[in-house]
């Protein structure tokens, strides 16, 4: 019987699709020093962006953002982007921290580094899963397009006297602006789209409800 081999099928992919290992590992290891910066540089941007955007610096939004676009940057695969989901979170917030340790102030980074390790993983899960199709797509998607609603319905029904409306507009219009572009690339079929559609409200009720009781704590 002859012998067979399998063929290497990188050869005939062009170089710049041809999957590149270490490019992939320094992008992993980029984000938790990325975050570790951008936490420390919120305690400025507080002082420093204009009335309208300084919610950006003081919301779990903001945060959730930048670990988004990290991890979407990192092109992690699920547990990977789990880990890094985490890692972000909790980096942020010690980030803050040490900033604001320098600057002779204190910060606790106990309540929310605790949230950040409960939540990253379901958030960099969710940003790992913007990438697939169908129901995972869905999923993912009513993950970060629910936090983002939530949280507006929250600013702009809690805390809309001291911090303007303007923010909470542009928040919950780019969270259904993410549900409406996921729905005409990725989100196809009756199931998918009622997962995506009715998860991101019931995703934005939960978290608008949640952060009244977290507020109230922390």
């Amino acid at each position: 019987m002859p012998e067979t081999t399998t063929p290497d099928v990188t050869r005939a992919l062009p170089p710049d699709a041809r999957p590149d290992h270490r490019t992939g590992r320094v992008r992993v290891a980029v984000v938790p020093l990325a975050s570790a910066a951008l936490g420390a540089l919120t305690l400025t941007a507080q002082g420093a962006l204009p009335d309208a955007a300084v919610p950006f610096a003081n919301s779990a939004g903001g945060w959730t953002l930048l670990t988004v676009l990290l991890v979407l940057w990192s092109r992690a695969r699920s547990r990977t982007a789990a880990v890094l989901g985490a890692a972000s979170f909790v980096l942020l917030v010690l980030g803050y921290s040490a900033s604001a340790h320098m600057h002779g102030l204190f910060y606790d980074p106990t309540f929310f580094g605790t949230i950040g390790l409960v939540a990253g993983p379901v958030v960099g899960v969710a940003t790992a899963w913007l990438r697939e199709h169908g129901l995972r797509a869905a999923l993912g998607t009513a993950v970060l397009a629910g936090i983002g609603l939530g949280e507006a319905v929250y600013g702009l029904t809690s805390v809309v006297e001291s911090t303007g409306a303007a923010y909470w507009v542009v928040l919950g219009a780019g969270a259904l602006a993410l549900l409406a572009g996921m729905l005409a690339r990725r989100v196809r079929g009756a199931v998918p789209v009622l997962v995506a559609t009715l998860g991101t409200a019931v995703v934005a009720g939960a978290f608008a409800v949640a952060y009244r009781v977290v507020g109230s704590i922390g």
